[in-house]
């Protein structure tokens, strides 16, 4: 029978979170119910409150999150109850057009649970990313759980289901960094950090990090970078072509997601060099740049969605190589807090006081 949960959401643009009664209906063909015990505060979740995503309010926020799989609706097979997960929002179909051509990490119909999740007097939620995992259960898309290492602790593990994979995969799947590659990256929050933790882990021999915050690229030289730019009185182009022997980066991530960030990426690169968005823009802002000096410098302009993960592959890859020291995700967790911490938790995130809050659940203390 459906259940009754404590779970946060945004109601209105703009306006504060809350902190309330969620009913969780009884898993449908292909779903899956997940009892969460951690979830981080991501920047996309500020976007869904502040309504920078769409406007179908209210949202049942959260989604970087592992948890246990709790109940799963019938013609489940490739989770049960009891699996640790770790959530993802890339659930491949296996069918469209990107599958079919064996690109699944581009897939363009990836599954959502089909049932809505609601308040106490009915009213349909719209779960972030099709997660909504600021709650002590949450319905999914049983292709939405992804099996990892249950060695690995929740608050750790959850990370990879949104920004920690975003960053690794920008710089290793989108970017194709290699052994000896010269990187750079713009943004050092938890998404660039990532970049530059996947970065190191790819054998890059000299990592730049850019910021306007010497707190966070003291951050960034903690996960792998090897030397550091303040974009606010440097001018970072300059800086890193004197950092490459005058010839720029072989590959540039902009992790900020702005015009002006990204026209500094695209100059600091070498020639054929690879420039990767990673950053979330919005959806008012431009960009100029002379179509000559495009087809000039050659190389390869890229988004990346996801950082083109396969969670299937990428996931249990990752939390391997961390349960073996030799990726440092505990270094993302800067606190541990409830429920009914979310609200602070974005003016932090905000601020830059943090690179990742972690709500904790199931009885976890925070």
């Amino acid at each position: 029978m459906p259940q009754k949960v404590q779970g946060v959401i945004a109601r209105a643009k703009d306006a504060p979170v809350e902190l309330t009664t969620i009913v969780i209906p009884d898993p449908g063909p292909g779903e899956a119910v997940v009892r969460v015990k951690a979830c981080g505060v991501c920047h996309t979740d500020l976007h869904y409150r502040d309504g920078g995503i769409n406007d179908e309010f209210p949202f049942l926020l959260g989604h970087e999150a592992a948890g246990v799989v709790e109940e799963v609706g019938p013609g489940v097979t490739d989770v049960a109850p009891g699996d640790y997960v770790v959530l993802n929002w890339r659930a491949v179909c296996g069918q469209c057009r990107a599958c079919v051509r064996g690109r699944p990490w581009y897939c363009f119909a990836t599954h959502n649970a089909t049932q809505k999740m609601t308040l106490e007097d009915g009213t349909e939620l719209s779960p972030a990313l099709g997660i909504g995992a600021f709650a002590e259960k949450t319905l999914v898309a049983a292709g939405q759980c992804t099996k990892v290492d249950p060695a690995a602790a929740p608050e750790v593990a959850g990370l990879l289901g949104c920004g920690v994979m975003a960053g690794i995969g920008a710089a290793i799947n989108t970017g194709g960094v290699t052994r000896g590659d010269t990187v750079a990256v713009f943004g050092c929050g938890g998404v660039g950090d990532a970049a530059i933790m996947g970065s190191a882990l790819a054998g890059a021999g000299t990592i730049i990090a850019v910021d306007v915050d010497d707190t966070k690229l003291e951050w960034a030289r903690g996960v792998g970078a090897t030397h550091t730019v303040n974009s606010s009185g440097t001018d970072p182009v300059e800086a890193i072509r004197e950092l490459t022997g005058g010839f720029g980066a072989d590959v540039v991530i902009d992790a900020v997601g702005r015009p002006e960030t990204y026209e500094q990426a695209f100059y600091a690169r070498d020639l054929a060099g690879v420039v990767v968005l990673v950053g979330v823009p919005n959806p008012t802002m431009r960009l100029q740049l002379p179509l000559l000096d495009v087809f000039g410098r050659g190389g390869a302009l890229k988004s990346s969605w996801y950082g083109d993960c396969l969670p299937s592959r990428d996931f249990p890859m990752l939390i391997d190589l961390y349960l073996q020291g030799r990726l440092d995700l505990d270094a993302f967790v800067s606190e541990r807090i409830g429920l009914a911490d979310i609200e602070s938790a974005f003016t932090k995130m905000h601020d830059g006081a943090v690179l990742r809050s972690v709500v904790m659940l199931d009885g976890a203390k925070a």
